[in-house]
């Protein structure tokens, strides 16, 4: 039995191939390594995994996230697995990596991630070439649900939100501009706090072109601040999975070709194309 998994910082999508090759697949929360540490992870696995998954009869695990950066990073992540999966190889990964082999299989190309967080980097086919780092919710992130929730809330605290929006975010979340800074700046996960607010964004029915104007000025700052910076940018087509890529691919869609990049695949999760790299592609 083997399982590929891919973790963003919000959710985890998980697929075990099972000795009869049948794919099983489900959810848990998401773990990333900035945020929380390999006693967190064990703890919500312990509690999140199916309860019938037979956890000693696992070989093999393969696991991308969010967050793994560098070798202190993964092995907050490769120690919560092999407490876990007793009895499994573990390979842990850049969310990065899955993305690329995801879109990209074994071609070369650009890709990036528009989730939660942000990510881009170019690929050959095998690794990643050159890749910019996003500087992650604080001072970066741009174009993702993060980035979007903040200019929401900041919007919302500050006073600029019309008026009718205003009414209906109340009515759905009954937070007071207070309410919002003290989940921010004083209680864990912030980042989280700050994404849920895209749902916000992508569900309001009342002012379409305010939802729109926070959606495409986030859009242009992700293409202004990262993907104009790689060299040769629009000699690539633009390639993206997450949820908030896949919600606003129109908008999205829309900004790559403003600056000259024709959109090749915009998918919402990697985890199908992810199995099928690892079961036959990479083969």
């Amino acid at each position: 039995m083997i399982i590929i998994a891919d973790g963003g910082s919000t959710k985890t999508n998980w697929c075990l191939i099972n000795d009869a090759g049948k794919k099983v697949y489900f959810n848990t929360e998401g773990y990333n390594p900035f945020f929380v540490n390999s006693d967190y992870v064990i703890s919500s696995l312990k509690k999140g995994l199916p309860k019938d998954l037979p956890l000693n009869r696992i070989e093999e695990v393969n696991y991308y996230g969010a967050g793994v950066h560098n070798a202190e990073k993964a092995l907050v992540i490769e120690a919560a697995m092999k407490t876990v999966f007793t009895n499994a190889n573990i390979f842990v990964g850049h969310d990065l990596l899955a993305a690329a082999r995801a879109l990209l299989g074994i071609e070369a190309g650009f890709a990036a991630i528009l989730g939660t967080g942000t990510n881009t980097c170019l690929y050959d086919g095998s690794g990643l070439t050159f890749h910019i780092d996003s500087a992650a919710y604080i001072l970066g992130d741009e174009g993702s649900g993060c980035y979007i929730g903040k200019k929401l809330l900041t919007d919302y605290i500050r006073g600029y939100m019309p008026q009718d929006v205003r009414q209906v975010f109340w009515e759905t979340y009954q937070l007071t501009p207070d309410d919002v800074m003290d989940n921010v700046y004083t209680k864990p996960l912030a980042n989280r706090f700050c994404a849920s607010f895209s749902k916000f964004v992508y569900d309001n029915n009342v002012n379409i072109a305010y939802s729109r104007d926070i959606v495409k000025s986030s859009f242009i700052d992700f293409f202004k601040y990262l993907v104009t910076r790689y060299p040769n940018y629009q000699q690539y087509s633009f390639n993206c999975i997450g949820s908030v890529g896949y919600n606003f691919r129109n908008v999205l869609e829309e900004t790559a070709n403003d600056y000259g990049m024709q959109v090749g695949r915009i998918l919402r999760s990697p985890i199908d194309d992810l199995v099928k790299f690892h079961l036959e592609i990479a083969k």
